[in-house]
C-alpha cells in the first residue's frame, strides 16, 4: 500500500505533464495557423499587388495584412534599388513619411495617461520657445491639426537666422522650430481643419519637455521596445542605415532615381523609416492594447469638432471615419522617396499597410485591391 501511494503521484504527474505538452503544441499550431493566409488567399492578394505595380509603374511595393489582430502577411515586390539589380524584401527599410505623425501621437497619448502631459495645455507652457502668436494653441490642437501652424505651402514660412555649432542641429526637436516658428498663423486655433507637418514638429518637442527625455528616445522606449521592432529609427541621412530603399520618381514618362532629402528637422511630423515587417508589427501593437490603451483609444480615436461645432474626419494624430464594423482609422504618408498608407478597422480587428519607395504611388488603390482580395476568403 505504501508503494503504490507513492508512486500514484508520479504516474498522475506524467500524465498531466503529457497533456499539458499536447495542449501546447496544438496551441502552438493553431497560433500559426492564424497567423498565415491561405495558399489560395495569399495567391489573390500577389496579383492585386503585382496589379497595381503595373498600372503603376511602381519600382517598389511593400505590404502588410493584419487579421484577427495578428500580422498574418508581410511581402516585398520590385526593387530596392533598380539601378544596381537589389531586390525589395521585407528587411529593406522606406521612410513611413507623415504616417510618422502616429508615431508621435502615441507617445503624446502615453503622457496623456501617465498624467504627465495635459492635452488642454498651452504649449508654450512647456516650450517657451516658440513664439508667442496672440492666441492660444493647445497640445490638443497640434493633435488634430486645428492650431492654425502654417504647412508647407498654405502660407509664409520663415525660418530663424541662427548659426549653429553642432554638426546636425535640427536632429534636436527643439531647435528645429527654428525652421518655421516665426512664420504667422494661416488661421485662429481651433478655427477650422488644416493640416500642419510643422504643427508635428513642435508636438515632439512638446512631448520631450513633459518627459524630459530626447523624442527619439521616447519613440524607442515607448514603442520600438514594446513592440520588439527593430529597425523602426530616425532616417538620418548622415548615417549608413543598410538596406535603405533608393527612391524613384516619375518625370516626363521616365522613371528616375530621387534625391537623398534631408528630413531629421522634421523627426515627429515624417521622419522615421523601417522595414515593412516593423510598421505591420506597429499596425499589430495598435490593434491591441500594448502601446495604446482602450481607454487612450477613445480619446485619440473620436473624430475633433472646430470652434463653431463642425465634425472633422480627424482624430487626435489619426484619420477617423465610419461607424461599426465600417469605422476606420488610418494615415497617409507622402514625401520624397515614398509613398504609405496604415489603414486599420479596430472593430474587425484587421489592418493593411503598405510603403512604396515611388513618389508617385498610390497606396490606397494598393490597400484597396488587397481588401478586395481577402473579401474572397
Amino acid at each position: 500500500m505504501v508503494t503504490t501511494r507513492r508512486m500514484m503521484p508520479n504516474w498522475c504527474d506524467r500524465l498531466v505533464l503529457t497533456l499539458i505538452t499536447v495542449l501546447v503544441s496544438a496551441s502552438a499550431a493553431l497560433a500559426d495557423d492564424v497567423r498565415k493566409l491561405s495558399a489560395a488567399i495569399e495567391e489573390k492578394v500577389d496579383a492585386a499587388v503585382q496589379g497595381q505595380i503595373q498600372q503603376q509603374q511602381l519600382v517598389g511595393v511593400a505590404v502588410g495584412v493584419i487579421q484577427n489582430g495578428k500580422v498574418v502577411l508581410t511581402k516585398a515586390y520590385g526593387f530596392e534599388d533598380r539601378d544596381a539589380n537589389v531586390p525589395l524584401t521585407t528587411d529593406s527599410l522606406i521612410r513611413w513619411a507623415s504616417v510618422s505623425k502616429t508615431l508621435t501621437a502615441v507617445v503624446a497619448a502615453q503622457l496623456m495617461e501617465e498624467k504627465k502631459l495635459d492635452l488642454s495645455a498651452d504649449v508654450r507652457s512647456l516650450v517657451p520657445e516658440f513664439p508667442d502668436k496672440g492666441e492660444l494653441i493647445t497640445v490638443r490642437d497640434l493633435l488634430c491639426h486645428q492650431s492654425g501652424i502654417v504647412h508647407y505651402s498654405n502660407g509664409p514660412v520663415v525660418e530663424t537666422k541662427a548659426t549653429y555649432t553642432a554638426e546636425h542641429p535640427f536632429e534636436d526637436v527643439i531647435t528645429a522650430l527654428d525652421k518655421f516658428k516665426e512664420s504667422p498663423l494661416v488661421c485662429k486655433p481651433r478655427e477650422k481643419y488644416s493640416y500642419s507637418t510643422h504643427a508635428y514638429i513642435l508636438l515632439s518637442a512638446v512631448t520631450q519637455r513633459a518627459e524630459q527625455k530626447k523624442f527619439a528616445d521616447q519613440v524607442r522606449s515607448r514603442i520600438s521596445e514594446r513592440l520588439k521592432l527593430t529597425t523602426l529609427q530616425p532616417d538620418y541621412q548622415w548615417q549608413p542605415i543598410p538596406h535603405r530603399a533608393v527612391g524613384y520618381v516619375l518625370k516626363f514618362g521616365k522613371i528616375q532615381r530621387s534625391t537623398d532629402t534631408d528630413v531629421s528637422w522634421k523627426l515627429g511630423g515624417g521622419g522615421f523609416i523601417s522595414s515593412i515587417n516593423d510598421m505591420a508589427q506597429y499596425a499589430e501593437g495598435l490593434l491591441g492594447n500594448q502601446i495604446l490603451s482602450s481607454s487612450a483609444k477613445q480619446v485619440f480615436w473620436e473624430p475633433q469638432t472646430t470652434s463653431d461645432g463642425k465634425v472633422t474626419e480627424m482624430g487626435l494624430g489619426f484619420s477617423v471615419d465610419g461607424t461599426g464594423p465600417q469605422f476606420r482609422v488610418s494615415h497617409n504618408g507622402a514625401q520624397e522617396k515614398s509613398r504609405t498608407r496604415l489603414v486599420m478597422y479596430p472593430n474587425r480587428r484587421n489592418a493593411i499597410v503598405v510603403m512604396s519607395n515611388c513618389e508617385y504611388a498610390d497606396p490606397g488603390k494598393i490597400s484597396t485591391a488587397i481588401y478586395q482580395a481577402l473579401s474572397a476568403e
